[in-house]
């Protein structure tokens, strides 16, 4: 009996791969900056509040792709989710090319905000690193259409990755006023 491998199977050791190397690239691109390298490349400090904004719309088109396939519209749903994607990837590299060329901004508040402000960071940057692999898995099911499976996966993708999409752009908010100008 010739068993075919699902599309989840063929993808579930590269989304592994890519799960473990994104947050381990990012955080050793943290060490260093491009200027240590001899590359003069002026600040990209034009880039959070973009990268904030495209958090923001990411957040929208995750609850607008909910909305679309409640709705039972499949097509809308599926490039809505596409572009939510997309949207994350910009944001990785936008990401990851301001703080190659910025050095990282401090948060300045005091007091309970602080407290605030790191707890939603802090809760951020862990499920940012979680929703990778989940964010993942559950495209591939609905590409697979393995469509029970996917539903299953995407009530616990959605909320957590809507969380990191706000979160980001709250994140941004609290810290604006700290960026060298």
């Amino acid at each position: 009996m010739d068993v075919k491998p699902t599309l989840e199977t063929k993808f579930k050791t590269p989304i592994i791969v890519v799960s473990i190397l994104i947050p381990i690239v990012v955080a050793v691109l943290f060490s260093f900056k491009l200027k240590d390298f001899g590359i003069n490349v002026e600040p990209l400090s034009f880039l959070p509040p973009i990268y904030a904004g495209i958090n923001a719309v990411t957040a929208v088109l995750l609850v607008w792709a909910v909305l679309a396939i409640k709705n039972g519209n499949r097509k809308t749903h599926e490039r809505l989710m596409t572009a939510a994607i997309a949207c994350s990837v910009v944001f990785l590299v936008m990401y990851v090319a301001y703080h190659l060329t910025s050095e990282s901004t401090k948060f300045g508040g005091e007091g309970d905000i602080r407290y605030v402000y790191f707890f939603i960071l802090i809760s951020h940057i862990v499920l940012s690193v979680a929703i990778i692999p989940l964010v993942l898995f559950t495209y591939v099911r609905a590409l697979s259409q393995q469509f029970d499976r996917h539903r299953k996966l995407a009530k616990i993708t959605f909320p957590l990755w809507l969380y990191v999409a706000v979160t980001g752009v709250i994140v941004y908010v609290m810290i604006a006023p700290y960026y060298a100008h």
